[in-house]
């Protein structure tokens, strides 16, 4: 059997990954998914990038250790991965032992070898994207990938001789032309980069520490995106201290990749830094590196700073996870950035899912159990129009592979979808409820509707990599096992005179308004909450003393009861464990009752009783906020009547 070994480029393991993120590894899964169903044995291998330096500021910031910051988010990553029904092979961690004992020993075999040598640093850095950069490539003082400011750095560090193999590079890319896909990404590395001279790389840090060390100079961390890159052989149990003959079988059988899918911003790391290591290991180089656009959101590129950052797992939340699947490959080109906005989504889920590919499967459904019982009618009645309707479901099947196969995913599933609108217009052509009414056409009646269910298998049979939950919930409906690729190759497979299964709604129509309602205010929320909180008025200062005289203790509120005629106070009787008293609190507009009854408060013991709207008050519960205001709680733990300090 064919070997196929795909991966994605392992998610920086900074924050949760946004749509754009998500699209990759959706992408991805896809292209596995269909490999598999062309007979080939696949492996995919995906994960976490887990060190540099920015993980190493943000954890200072969370106040944790960078290892426990970057688990917390690689497990929020796999989470989003499997919620998306990605069947991946192996999910790879940089700061797994195997990957950090391998990339040590890489780094100093190149040094051994003299590929690396010690030097220093002076240049500037961008730290989101861990970069170096020259002074020609920065723009205004601002990295050229992303955009935020560089800085300037000067420390000891280790180079790679990247000038050594330079021409082998452009040798190798102009002898395999589909090596950097699509061609436009190829032209701007060997115009920009290649061509231009390349300069040696800087592949160690000094200047913070989290990172793997380099075992002979523990002062120096390999440099992320060395450590990063060689995670595509790791992860197949690679050794450089072995020969090729002793590398683990795994390695044997899939390496070099068929494919890295990666985003287009990172194509230089793996269309020059990622093959000249290679080619410093003595490893043969992928097939392919295909770099994919963007996805925007409208016309921007998504940022949490713009408020504009959409997460794929909150859409499937409302769409479902093949929606948000479906509009990932359907929505990006081959060669320009894509847009998302939540009127795009909708649009997508309401014509293609709901309306054509839905719409289609309940009516086909439907008429089947009208006429025919609920079981697959025998075809009988062949007019010229069936030929057209092969014609176009033999189209759509051969557009649909060449063109996923060429890595045309938009364009594959249009292909399949143009297929279901011409099943929708065949309806109305042969108007199935008409037949229905005569004896004499109900055998041309039994070929309609043959005709529309074997579309409809044959449509899920091609949506298997992009939408797999739905195929499969198709498959279910038409009670069919005829699921594999072969079954496609010649209309007909599907087995007249079986009942189908129970039939149920695929994707139910969304409420335009009604959803960008819940958006607007949802984001309104999420803005008010991003505010940065003004300084307030303090109070004069107080010392101890002043503050030793407020006594606080732990209450339990027993009973609770709203004041008769005030639509602010709540009354309550709280328990001190030394005595029982009743408190007035204008709490009324924020909890119900019951809500508070059982619960710890802090209580000042020693105010001045006071009498509001009628009803003693012998103390105050602490609470935060003029607006939405919320009580002080305290661990029910807590002993009654015990002092708070």
């Amino acid at each position: 059997m064919e070997k196929f070994y795909l991966t994605t480029a392992i998610a920086y393991a900074s924050r949760k990954p946004h749509f754009g993120n998500t699209y990759e590894i959706i992408m991805t899964d896809a292209f596995a998914r269909f490999q598999k169903r062309m007979g080939k044995d696949v492996f995919m291998c995906t994960g976490t990038d887990e060190h540099g330096q920015k993980i190493e500021n943000l954890a200072i910031e969370a106040g944790i250790t960078p290892k426990a910051y970057v688990d917390k988010i690689a497990a929020e990553i796999k989470g989003i991965w499997d919620l998306m029904g990605v069947e991946y092979d192996h999910f790879i961690r940089t700061t797994d032992d195997y990957h950090e004992k391998v990339v040590a020993k890489i780094f100093k075999k190149f040094y051994d070898q003299g590929d690396i040598y010690k030097s220093y640093y002076e240049g500037w850095y961008c730290t989101p994207c861990e970069s170096f950069f020259t002074a020609t490539q920065v723009v205004d003082g601002k990295c050229p990938d992303c955009g935020r400011e560089v800085a300037q750095a000067k420390e000891e560090a280790y180079f790679f001789k990247m000038s050594k193999y330079a021409d082998r590079l452009i040798k190798h890319i102009e002898d395999n032309p589909e090596f950097i896909e699509p061609e436009s990404r190829k032209k701007e590395m060997v115009n920009n980069f290649l061509k231009a001279g390349l300069q040696d790389l800087c592949v160690s840090r000094t200047s913070f520490k989290w990172g793997i060390p380099v075992d002979f100079d523990p002062k120096h961390v390999v440099y992320v995106w060395l450590d990063a890159l060689t995670n595509y052989i790791t992860a197949l149990g690679y050794d450089p201290d072995k020969s090729y003959e002793e590398q683990s079988e795994k390695f044997k059988k899939y390496w070099p990749a068929d494919v890295h899918i990666i985003g287009k911003d990172i194509l230089r790391f793996h269309t020059i830094y990622w093959p000249i290591f290679l080619m410093a290991l003595e490893l043969p180089l992928p097939k392919k590196v295909f770099g994919h656009p963007w996805f925007n959101f409208g016309n921007d590129k998504m940022s949490k700073s713009k408020g504009n950052v959409v997460y794929a797992d909150e859409l499937a939340e409302t769409f479902g996870v093949d929606a948000v699947r479906y509009y990932a490959l359907s929505e990006m080109p081959y060669g320009t950035d894509g847009s998302i906005t939540y009127e795009a989504v909708i649009s997508r889920y309401n014509n293609d899912l709901a309306n054509n590919l839905g719409n289609l499967v309940s009516r086909t459904h439907a008429m089947t159990k009208k006429y025919f019982d609920g079981v697959i009618p025998a075809p009988d009645v062949k007019e010229p129009i069936d030929d057209e309707l092969y014609a176009a479901v033999r189209e759509g099947i051969d557009k649909s592979v060449e063109l996923m196969g060429a890595y045309h995913v938009a364009d594959s599933l249009e292909a399949i979808f143009s297929m279901l609108r011409r099943a929708n217009k065949y309806i109305d052509e042969t108007m199935p409820w008409v037949l229905a009414k005569s004896e004499e056409t109900r055998g041309r009646l039994a070929t309609v509707i043959y005709n529309l269910l074997e579309v409809i298998r044959t449509a899920a049979v091609l949506l298997v990599p992009y939408i797999p939950s739905t195929a499969n919930a198709i498959f279910g409906q038409l009670g069919t096992d005829k699921t594999e690729f072969e079954t496609v190759s010649e209309f007909g497979a599907l087995e007249s005179g079986k009942p189908l299964g129970e039939a149920f709604t695929l994707f139910a129509r969304i409420d335009e308004k009604k959803f960008l309602e819940q958006m607007e205010e949802k984001i309104r929320l999420a803005a008010e909450a991003a505010k940065p909180i003004e300084e307030p008025e303090h109070e004069a200062e107080i010392g101890i003393d002043a503050f030793a005289a407020v006594e606080l203790r732990v209450a339990e509120i027993l009973a609770c009861e709203p004041v008769p005629k005030a639509k602010k106070l709540l009354k309550l009787q709280v328990d001190l464990g030394y005595e029982k008293r009743q408190v007035v609190s204008g709490i009324a507009k924020f909890y119900k009752p019951e809500d508070l009854i059982g619960k710890k408060v802090c209580l000042v013991t020693n105010l001045k009783p006071a009498k509001l709207c009628g009803v003693d008050s012998f103390g105050m519960i602490l609470a935060s906020g003029e607006e939405d205001v919320k009580v002080v709680f305290l661990d029910p733990s807590a002993k009654n009547g015990d002092r708070i300090h």
